[in-house]
């Protein structure tokens, strides 16, 4: 078959993939989450935001080796884990205020205190959304190009572009899973399962 190739420009490509899962999927699903949905645990043992005795919230974690089975993970877990991924991300590669130092996995990048309630946790969303899609958006081709460097730690010789297909990828995973958890609560499941926030 022949036919003329076309040229992709393939930066805006990428970043609009982001913005219509953000704008037509991901984010409306998020409307009128409550206290209660947010930190329903659906079965026992489930990963969520915790207080911990310093009056602080944190994920549960580390992830488990590979192999290993993963844990079940309430919305608030996976709503942290996507917003942490964009504040993270934006503070190694985008926001000089970070320490020289500070790889992409360094825990300083992650803020000591995650939201402890739905309100607050879909206003970091959207604030460290807002950030990434304008630190990504602002890319030419050589910034899409350039390799990590050093912050990327052990992906120091991979594009700016590859991480954004990750966080692209990683927010359309998460944000699936909190879709289904949405729709088994809604289903009237909650009285199944727990609700463990504090």
């Amino acid at each position: 078959m022949g036919g003329r190739l076309v040229t992709v420009d393939w930066g805006p490509l990428v970043i609009s993939q982001l913005e219509f899962y953000w704008d037509n999927h991901f984010r409306p699903r998020l409307d009128g989450l409550t206290d209660d949905e947010y930190l329903w645990e659906p079965v026992a043992g489930c990963w969520t935001v915790r207080r911990g005795d310093d009056g602080r919230h944190r994920a549960d974690g580390p992830w488990p080796e590979p192999g290993a089975p993963p844990p079940v993970t309430t919305i608030a877990w996976r709503l942290a884990h996507i917003t942490v991924n964009f504040h993270t991300r934006v503070g190694t590669f985008f926001d000089d205020t970070v320490p020289n130092d500070a790889g992409m996995f360094d825990p300083r990048h992650v803020p000591a205190d995650l939201p402890a309630t739905a309100g607050a946790a879909l206003a970091f969303l959207d604030d460290a959304y807002r950030r990434w899609h304008a630190a990504i958006a602002a890319l030419d081709a050589d910034g899409l190009a350039r390799p990590l460097g050093p912050r990327g730690e052990y992906f120091a010789a991979d594009p700016m572009a590859a991480l954004i297909v990750h966080v692209n990828r990683e927010t359309m995973h998460h944000g699936g899973e909190i879709g289904v958890l949405r729709d088994l609560y809604r289903a009237g499941l909650a009285g199944v399962g727990r609700n463990t926030g504090g």
